[in-house]
């Protein structure tokens, strides 16, 4: 690949689309002598004239003029691609890629707070559960369930994965408490979320009850939300996840019938690219992502 110095190609392009060395120079911001120089430097490594001299400024040759049709979109289209980055870091818009677990049951009902700190910040929210790509994801930056480890990136960990298993009051009652609340796990049924399916063999286990699993009658469901909101409605037992159910065990639309949770040693976390321009709107709602975990945290072990 044979490209020629940019600086002094940069200089052409502004002088070809200007016609004049002095317009061309304030637009640069040098002298007129310095771009006469440059033009020299690129006319001696193509090895051919590109302008000719008048007594009011310059005219292209006939292969200058082919040669400035040329470069000239490529600058065209290295200013918009540049235009594009920086606008993304500079606008009132954080674009955050998340999943919807987390985004109803968690941030949804504290989004208002960053709001009434930042009025002219605006947060688009995209929910997906595939795999994390920043070099093809148009997000500023990202919330992802797993251990923290993701290439090319830098992450926090807002929230550990702590599970137990939930159901509604009138469940309990119905197994007669928690002492027969194990044996009611082998003939009770157990709810269970499709991306999380290994939390319930994880969590019985961890109970030394680890055949129960398979023995039970079990009805999946799509998503977590999907299964508390049948665990609520006295379909089973889910398994929930500590800090997503927060307000629905302080309510009393669900109990925890064993008191006895497991951390599965994966978390939330906060993912940004290890590469990315600084920009204050990024950084304040970074930090104010943490503090609102670090308050969670106080909240449930209160």
């Amino acid at each position: 690949m044979k490209i020629p110095p940019l600086n002094p190609l940069k200089v052409f392009e502004v002088v070809a689309r200007t016609n004049n060395l002095t317009t061309a120079a304030i637009e640069l911001h040098v002298s007129q002598s310095a771009v006469s120089r440059q033009i020299a430097v690129l006319e001696e490594y193509l090895g051919v004239q590109l302008f000719t001299r008048e007594r009011v400024g310059v005219r292209l040759t006939e292969v200058g003029e082919v040669y400035a049709h040329r470069i000239g979109p490529a600058f065209e289209e290295i200013s918009k691609a540049t235009k594009f980055i920086t606008q993304k870091y500079s606008d009132s818009v954080i674009r955050l890629r998340t999943y919807t677990t987390f985004t109803a049951r968690w941030l949804i009902p504290r989004l208002p707070r960053f709001n009434v700190q930042y009025p002219d910040v605006e947060v688009v929210i995209e929910n997906s559960n595939a795999p994390l790509d920043f070099s093809v994801e148009q997000c500023d930056l990202a919330i992802v369930f797993g251990d923290g480890n993701w290439p090319d990136t830098d992450a926090s960990l807002l929230l550990e994965d702590v599970i137990e298993p939930v159901c509604s009051p009138a469940f309990l009652d119905s197994a007669m408490g928690s002492v027969r609340m194990l044996e009611a796990l082998r003939s009770k049924r157990l709810l269970v979320s499709k991306y999380r399916k290994n939390d319930w063999p994880s969590w019985l286990a961890h109970a030394e009850m680890g055949n129960a699993f398979d023995k039970s009658e079990k009805m999946i469901f799509s998503s977590s939300i999907l299964t508390w909101q049948a665990a609520m409605d006295g379909l089973g037992i889910a398994i929930g996840q500590q800090h997503m159910l927060d307000a629905d065990i302080q309510s009393g639309r669900l109990v925890r019938p064993f008191s006895n949770p497991m951390n599965t040693g994966k978390g939330q976390y906060l993912v940004t690219p290890s590469l990315q321009r600084y920009s204050s709107k990024i950084a304040s709602f970074k930090n104010w992502l943490l503090h609102e975990a670090a308050l969670t945290q106080t909240q449930t072990q209160a």
